[in-house]
């Protein structure tokens, strides 16, 4: 939680005696606060994700003017995806907190803002120097081909994330000119993203009414990754027909999954790129957050950053830092 100004700031998750909960996107990981919080600060695109995905009815609790000296920039993550920035203009002192971000772009966010900053807080999803990622250009490149190749023989199925994923997805087979079939929930995602200028061709095998002729030939479905499995058997059954499935995650770098294929397509920063990020901020102190804050400290000091964990509870106050900082 942030001291500053009189206001004690939560950062993604519930904090006892917050009078503001910052959102930084509509993960269900991210939106405990936002379900009983008296006052959230999120971007316009959260908070509509918030309403038709989450079913979270944020009438009446939506901070419509920022904090003086607060701001939020872009953190590519999904749509709406911000970092929040505290500027303490008296005393000179500048926080940035990341949520979960990743430094290459991506079609379906916008690129991650930097500022300069005192102190940053990351995000700490991929902790270890071992995991880095390939060129994104190159993991598109791939999907898509063994997509288009593999469609020749059998159906295509990837399970992925309902939100943000499956949308990033949606593109890259659209722009090898495939329009998937998606499950319900991915389209109520769609239809957000939709009236948010983002452009996706699809079917909806529950809103289309000419879904029928997409079934006829080999198709491509997009689909939530609890669905995957039972779904490719009920497909092979149904269709007698080849299923072939497929994942596109970051943890495709950690774990082999029981699928045909598996692409590192990540929304989330690796190590070296959070490096490329704090380098950016030229921030004199870093906060890891998250279930890895340990690990990403510890490795971030070994390569010579002032790192440490951010604990659950833990109170950071700027004025403390901006005494800190005059000591030192």
């Amino acid at each position: 939680m942030i001291d500053f100004s009189g206001h004690r700031l939560a950062l993604d998750r519930k904090e006892k005696d917050s009078d503001l909960d910052f959102v930084s996107h509509a993960h269900s990981d991210h939106v405990s606060a936002a379900k009983s919080a008296k006052k959230i600060i999120a971007s316009d695109e959260t908070v509509q994700l918030l309403q038709a995905v989450r079913d979270i009815d944020t009438t009446g609790r939506i901070q419509s003017e920022l904090p003086q000296g607060v701001q939020l920039i872009d953190a590519n993550h999904i749509l709406g995806s911000k970092q929040i920035v505290i500027n303490d203009e008296q005393n000179g002192i500048r926080l940035v907190y990341t949520g979960d971000y990743q430094m290459q772009e991506s079609r379906a966010s916008r690129r991650t803002e930097t500022v300069s900053a005192d102190i940053a807080i990351v995000d700490s999803t991929y902790p270890s120097p071992s995991v880095r990622f390939d060129e994104r250009n190159a993991v598109e490149n791939d999907i898509q081909h063994w997509t288009s190749s593999t469609l020749k023989t059998g159906i295509v199925l990837f399970g992925t994330y309902a939100l943000g994923k499956a949308q990033e997805l949606i593109m890259l087979l659209n722009e090898a000119g495939i329009s998937p079939v998606v499950s319900k929930k991915i389209s109520v995602v769609n239809s957000v993203y939709a009236n948010n200028g983002i452009k996706l061709d699809y079917v909806s095998a529950y809103d289309d009414t000419d879904a029928d002729n997409v079934f006829r030939g080999n198709f491509v479905g997009v689909v939530e990754n609890s669905a995957l499995d039972a779904l490719s058997v009920s497909l092979t059954n149904f269709y007698n027909r080849k299923v072939f499935t497929a994942v596109a995650t970051g943890m495709s770098k950690i774990y082999r999954f029981r699928t045909d294929a598996q692409f590192a397509l990540s929304d989330h920063a690796d190590f070296s790129q959070c490096k490329e990020y704090l380098d950016a901020t030229a921030a004199k102190k870093v906060f890891t957050y998250g279930p890895n804050s340990a690990i990403l400290a510890q490795n971030l000091k070994t390569d010579g950053y002032n790192a440490r964990p951010l604990h659950k509870g833990e109170n950071i106050s700027l004025l403390e830092n901006v005494q800190t900082q005059k000591a030192d």
